[in-house]
């Protein structure tokens, strides 16, 4: 799923293509897209783009009469800059926006239609489909702490909650959770002061560099390729893979379609952490250690 930094690269990548420009047509293909019905999307064709804004890791497209478009990428939701009057031949393509100098459009991989649109009049309608997550750049440690507190939850699970943070998801967590040397599945209870100063820090310190980086890719060419998995990460996406801080190799914890990826020795003492599935399996014999883990596998 797209989260804050691609999101941002989004807007970065749309600004100077969209903004103060009319959208001539909006085309839908999927009839699963749109969940509203009032006011009616025809309502903003000929009407220009005046504001571009991240909601979490939603994009929220404002319109002459506060009228705002709200678009979910969801998990393989994606956007595409395409010659204006772009076709939406073959299943994945489900809706297109029409611009003076190009079409924007939104397409899906995969058999569910999870991505969603939004059609909604004033700020207090948008303000009904945040999730209420803080923006971490506007915050500092102690209002972080307090946020993060609230509930005794892991590492991982708070700060992917979206009624916490906005805009982090699973893949920069696990980026987040490896610059700042802590294991997903510390209790958010049992921080010292020293991890919380990491933690922060490591927050918006990742978050930033992701952000600066991909808006650079963006100035160059219109993002046509997010991925969760970026060659340049840490741990997300590298299991096996020697961490790039110590060289152990990367684990991972695997649950329904998300996985946390971590280093046993940066993060978590060098203890391997149980994989559900797994670890059910194999019960006593779930291996403990690095050491451990290389011995099974040699069995």
């Amino acid at each position: 799923m797209p989260e804050l930094p691609d999101i941002a690269a989004y807007i970065s990548a749309l600004s100077p293509r969209i903004l103060n420009q009319p959208i001539e047509h909006v085309r839908i293909a999927s009839p699963f897209l749109l969940r509203t019905v009032q006011p009616p999307i025809a309502s903003i064709e000929g009407l220009p783009v005046h504001e571009l804004r991240r909601i979490g890791k939603r994009i929220a497209f404002g319109f002459d009469g506060d009228l705002w478009l709200v678009l979910h990428l969801m998990i393989a939701g994606r956007l595409h800059w395409r010659a204006l009057g772009a076709k939406l031949g073959g299943r994945n393509n489900l809706a297109a926006f029409d611009f003076p100098t190009g079409s924007l459009v939104l397409t899906e991989a995969g058999s569910k239609r999870r991505a969603s649109l939004y059609l909604v009049h004033g700020e207090e309608a948008l303000h009904a489909i945040d999730p209420g997550g803080i923006d971490v750049f506007s915050i500092d440690l102690a209002t972080f702490r307090a946020a993060l507190t609230a509930e005794n939850r892991t590492l991982k699970r708070a700060l992917t909650d979206p009624r916490i943070l906005s805009g982090i998801g699973n893949a920069y967590s696990d980026e987040i959770l490896h610059t700042a040397q802590l294991s997903p599945i510390t209790q958010t209870h049992k921080l010292t002061e020293k991890e919380w100063h990491r933690l922060f820090n490591a927050t918006r310190t990742t978050l930033q560099l992701w952000i600066d980086r991909l808006q650079s890719e963006a100035s160059a060419a219109f993002p046509e390729k997010v991925t969760a998995f970026r060659k340049d990460m840490a741990v997300h996406g590298r299991f096996g893979a020697p961490c790039p801080t110590c060289g152990s190799p990367i684990q991972r914890i695997r649950y329904a379609d998300n996985e946390t990826n971590y280093c046993p020795t940066c993060q978590t003492g060098g203890k391997v952490l149980a994989d559900r599935s797994l670890s059910r399996l194999l019960g006593k014999d779930w291996p403990r250690t690095l050491d451990e883990l290389e011995a099974l596998k040699r069995r």
